[in-house]
């Protein structure tokens, strides 16, 4: 027998809960389909295990888009305090970490169980795992979704399958295939917030600090495109990860340099010259005070065991510019494999954005990732997730 709902959503992650339990509290038939057997694993992992699951400073300028002004309205409509009263209402213990990052105390499976309860509470119905073969638009404007699980009928279909990072988790392009098929148009994806690498002997050189880290500020980009982040770098044996890294890979772009300053804050070039003085240390012990050995050492090289005092001011001038204005060119990135969130998606200008219903398709909505909009790394992409689906939801 057919299968009948008022609200099919597609893909049980974070948005996908959160929208079938809102749609579900507002009186809609919903059911909720995921190809996979094993609920939200991308929440599981996140966070080192403890779901930075928002973040308090939460602005449009926070969010990537060919479409800026896109987010707004969703992220007004749903603020990350209400996702904390949220969570407060299910007796999660959170604390804050730095640059208003919110993180579980405990685990991350808090907040799976709590979208969960959601759910279950509302009456939303599940099917997992449960793949979705053929999506059908019928004249009635209902769709029909031939499934592993059989045939069922929606008048409105959300898509909440995610992007493309992480496919080992399950990611599939999906989301992407169904925009496609009814005439939307795609911006075309990539990883972001992923880690970038570096091809040729002059990295070998560097290869050999994976595992040191630093705090740099990263920059790449020109004029008003100009993208700083003041944040720990971390050499790899392929390049560089870390925070700083994985923010400013969103805004880079193929062939185009980024740009590191090693010394944040300080004036290096001065402070070399003015301790030059009678200085009989070496200078990579001098560096060494304000850098991890290894790091000193490897940068200098030859000029690790040069005094201070002999020192010319020129070349103590060259190593400061270098320190303070280190320029490369990444060969590329570690994919989507290593990519905690796909940059692009489902073109924002061809959704309404207090509904995110497709404008030429009605009762087709795409929310969380599947869409052009990508956060910074610290809770961002997870508050457009809550955000997203509370829109389309209420909406429903």
């Amino acid at each position: 027998m057919m299968q009948q709902f008022d609200v099919a959503v597609l893909g049980a992650g974070a948005a996908g809960m959160m929208c079938a339990a809102v749609a579900a509290q507002r009186g809609r038939r919903v059911v909720l389909l995921d190809h996979s057997g094993t609920l939200a694993e991308k929440i599981r992992i996140s966070g080192g295990g403890r779901c930075n699951f928002t973040n308090r400073r939460v602005g449009p300028e926070n969010f990537l888009s060919a479409n800026p002004h896109f987010c707004k309205s969703a992220l007004a409509g749903y603020t990350p305090q209400d996702f904390i009263g949220l969570v407060n209402s299910h007796g999660i213990a959170w604390h804050e970490k730095h640059r208003g990052q919110l993180f579980c105390n405990d685990s991350s499976q808090s907040i799976i169980d709590m979208l969960r309860t959601e759910c279950d509470r509302a009456g939303v119905a599940w099917r997992m795992p449960c793949s979705v073969a053929q999506v059908t638009h019928e004249a009635n404007g209902a769709f029909l979704l031939a499934t592993s699980q059989g045939e069922l009928r929606a008048t409105r279909l959300v898509i909440a399958t995610g992007g493309l990072a992480i496919p080992q988790l399950g990611a599939t392009d999906f989301g992407l295939k169904i925009a496609r098929q009814f005439g939307l148009k795609v911006v075309e994806p990539r990883p972001a917030l992923v880690p970038l690498t570096f091809d040729g002997v002059a990295w070998e050189h560097f290869s050999e600090l994976a595992g040191v880290a630093l705090e740099a500020g990263v920059s790449t980009g020109r004029g008003r495109g100009r993208q700083t982040f003041l944040e720990d770098v971390l050499f790899t044996h392929r390049g560089l990860s870390g925070p700083g890294i994985l923010q400013i890979s969103s805004y880079w772009q193929p062939g185009e340099p980024i740009e590191l300053d090693l010394a944040p804050g300080q004036q290096i070039t001065d402070l070399l010259i003015a301790a030059k003085s009678g200085n009989r240390q070496q200078l990579g012990t001098v560096l060494s005070a304000s850098w991890p050995r290894r790091l000193a050492e490897q940068w200098l090289g030859e000029q690790a065991v040069l005094r201070m005092a002999d020192a010319p001011d020129r070349v103590l001038r060259e190593l400061g510019q270098r320190i303070q204005a280190w320029s490369l060119v990444p060969s590329g990135t570690a994919g989507y494999k290593k990519a905690e969130v796909m940059r692009g998606g489902v073109d924002t200008r061809g959704l309404d954005q207090r509904s995110l219903q497709a404008k030429s398709v009605p009762g087709l909505h795409f929310i969380g990732e599947v869409v052009d909009v990508t956060g910074w790394l610290g809770g961002y992409n997870f508050q457009w997730a809550w955000s997203s689906a509370v829109a389309c939801g209420r909406s429903l």
